[in-house]
């Protein structure tokens, strides 16, 4: 996987000085690069029953959708506060100084279907947890959480105790 590596634009000092932002962007307009990701990313759940891929705004929609189709799953947006049409649940997170919310739709994920959540990037693991809890939350069973990179020295895992998780970079 190294070669997707070469294709993700490092820029540092993003959004602020002393913080390396890892720039996907880059990946996702090659060709090459875009179907590898998706390639390895199906291929790593390919045989496992999933009956909905759930992708975190905004980022994660990249992914989701696309890793959904492949595995022939349904694709359910979690959204910040406000932007979902229909009644939703919430989920309330701590973030380093304060708290975020995510949302879903209430009927979004059914008691008992198998969910697969797909993200860019694993940092802290406070997002990948709050969305898991969600999932559950509407009665869903989080079969495996799916990253494109993971920031390694942040030790996101650690949010995450008990979860199959895979990703495909690692910082």
């Amino acid at each position: 996987m190294t070669d997707l590596k070469s294709l993700i634009r490092e820029v540092p000092d993003f959004p602020k000085p002393g913080i390396n932002f890892y720039d996907i962007t880059t990946l996702l307009k090659d060709p090459a690069g875009w179907r590898a990701t998706i390639d390895a990313l199906k291929g790593h759940y390919n045989g496992t029953p999933v009956d909905v891929v759930v992708g975190v705004e905004a980022r994660g929609f990249f992914f989701a959708p696309a890793i959904a189709y492949a595995l022939g799953a349904g694709f359910v947006p979690v959204r910040k506060p406000g932007k979902l049409p229909a009644e939703t649940e919430t989920v309330e997170y701590a973030l380093e100084y304060g708290t975020d919310r995510l949302q879903m739709h209430k009927d979004a994920i059914r008691p008992g279907q198998r969910v697969l959540i797909i993200d860019d990037v694993l940092a802290t693991g406070g997002t990948a947890a709050a969305v898991a809890e969600l999932a559950e939350k509407l009665g869903g069973t989080v079969l495996g959480l799916g990253f494109l990179v993971e920031l390694d020295f942040l030790n996101g895992r650690s949010k995450l105790p008990g979860r199959d998780v895979f990703s495909l970079l690692h910082y």
